[in-house]
């Protein structure tokens, strides 16, 4: 749904709201109503595709994996598109149906921004600071018209926009088991337990910045014995 001729208008923010919430619920019909489940294993923009309503259809099946109940992971050379593999999937080659919340999760800020994932980092303009933590620290300040697609002007819905980008952060955490179920981003969108899971989020954040700050802090106790001492000395005997 990026894709689109010069002579095409921009898609507008509803379309983009029925997308997300269309595209989750595909994907939550392939984690919980087949049988056996299918982990998709490529969920980007590009392989959401629109029918002549704009109807969202999860497209491209081409590294998708059957997964047999008893298994909790399938375990294969990692394949998928840069920017869009989950933490985990890349440094085991363990993949679940939580690999593809996470690439969902970045598959909405695509949707928001109009940016493909791999441009993405480029609007952080910062070398040092990664995507997931310049786009908190946006949401935060509350500075929204940053992430925003600017072909959409002023043609969006705050809190709307907050709402996705909230959904897109929970599901993009580094930990698998953290990231909420399909289904459960279908409820959060259609407006049930966001603000809930969404403050218990914040409260798991600021106890892991108070963590590194103590962490730091004590880092910088720590002194050298030999800081003082003459080359003489550390030289002596033993």
């Amino acid at each position: 749904f990026l894709e689109r001729g010069p002579a095409e208008p921009p898609l507008d923010w509803q379309t983009r709201r029925r997308i997300a919430l269309g595209s989750a619920r595909g994907l939550s019909y392939l984690h919980d109503h087949c049988d056996p489940k299918i982990i998709h294993r490529d969920v980007k923009a590009a392989n959401i595709l629109l029918d002549e309503d704009f109807e969202a259809v999860v497209g491209d099946f081409g590294l998708a994996k059957l997964m047999d109940y008893k298994d909790t992971h399938v375990t294969t050379a990692v394949r998928g598109t840069i920017g869009h593999i989950a933490p985990e999937y890349l440094s085991t080659g363990k993949s679940s149906e939580k690999t593809d919340v996470f690439g969902y999760g970045i598959m909405l800020l695509e949707l928001i921004t109009g940016q493909r994932a791999f441009d993405l980092a480029r609007l952080a303009n910062d070398d040092d600071v990664m995507l997931l933590d310049w786009v908190k620290g946006l949401l935060k300040e509350r500075r929204l018209e940053m992430l925003v697609d600017p072909d959409l002007q002023t043609n969006y819905i705050d809190v709307e926009v907050e709402s996705l980008i909230q959904v897109a952060l929970l599901c993009t955490q580094g930990s698998p088991t953290e990231r909420p179920k399909m289904s459960e981003v279908v409820r959060m969108l259609e407006g049930d337990g966001l603000a809930e899971r969404w403050d218990e989020w914040q409260k798991v954040e600021v106890s892991r910045q108070e963590v590194e700050l103590v962490s730091h802090r004590n880092s910088e106790w720590i002194v050298d014995s030999t800081d003082n001492l003459h080359a003489v000395e550390l030289s002596g005997p033993r």
